[in-house]
């Protein structure tokens, strides 16, 4: 735990470096080739106990990288080829985490198999969350019918962390999925996601929603009202609002309706 620690410490230092710019022009380190081939051989048998600063010429070559992409592709392909390799399930893992960083669309099909993998799925997805390329949220999306349970729970949640509205029929039919953790994940993330086609989804669910998912549905629904009120959706807005206004709803999901109704209908001077 403390080398993993060490681990996300360096990589958070790379990455305030970036985005503060402090590396650039001819202050930006150079690659140290002949270290980071080193590093790659060393990454083969790699593990967590062992020291962490044989694979420093790598994290180093990550911001020397910064701002060309030829040699930030090279990089890439360079760890992503671990990926598919016979390398150790922590090498695998730290490849994962440095392609976090600087994936594009190049790594997204050596990463997408290991969503299925219950030892790297977590870290697989992590790296596809944050990869511009919407080759990645293809990736995900196409995981999603081959893993259950814990597996699918990451995979829904990444996909609304990437907003990603194509996958909202995918998710909505998780919300019937007989993992009451995995139906309730799919709410939320419908929530997250906040579009019309989520909102609806979720309409159309709650009169047949099982008890045990309903709660979460309903706050995912008062969720959706409030994002597409923020993106001038009123009408869609004040619909939702009132259908949640009845007498069969608890009283604090009343009370949240009538709340975000008086939001929504108040006249502005």
């Amino acid at each position: 735990m403390h080398h993993r620690m060490k681990f996300l410490s360096a990589i958070a230092a790379g990455l305030m470096i970036l985005a503060c710019g402090a590396v650039r022009g001819d202050d930006k380190p150079a690659v140290d080739n002949a270290a980071v081939d080193k590093a790659f051989e060393t990454l083969k048998t790699y593990d967590y106990g062992t020291d962490r600063n044989d694979l420093k010429a790598i994290d180093d070559a990550v911001i020397a990288t910064h701002g060309n992409p030829e040699a930030c592709l090279a990089l890439e392909k360079r760890l992503a080829a671990v990926l598919s390799s016979n390398d150790s399930t922590d090498a695998k893992d730290y490849a994962l985490r440095t392609l976090r960083i600087i994936g594009t669309s190049e790594s997204v099909p050596a990463i997408a198999p290991l969503l299925e993998k219950k030892e790297l799925s977590h870290m697989a997805r992590y790296a596809l969350e944050l990869n511009p390329s919407p080759a990645a949220g293809k990736a995900l999306l196409d995981a999603l019918p081959k893993v259950s349970g814990k597996l699918k729970i990451g995979v829904i949640g990444s996909l609304a962390s990437r907003h990603d509205a194509e996958s909202v029929p995918a998710i909505a039919s998780a919300l019937d999925d007989s993992d009451k953790d995995v139906a309730e994940t799919a709410a939320h993330a419908l929530g997250a996601i906040g579009n019309a086609d989520a909102a609806k989804a979720l309409g159309e669910f709650l009169p047949k929603a099982p008890a045990g998912v309903k709660a979460a549905a309903t706050d995912a629904y008062l969720v959706c009202a409030e994002r597409l009120f923020k993106h001038g959706k009123k009408a869609e807005a004040i619909a939702i609002y009132k259908s949640l206004m009845h007498e069969g709803e608890p009283k604090h999901i009343r009370l949240a309706a009538t709340h975000g109704l008086l939001v929504a209908t108040e006249k502005k001077d």
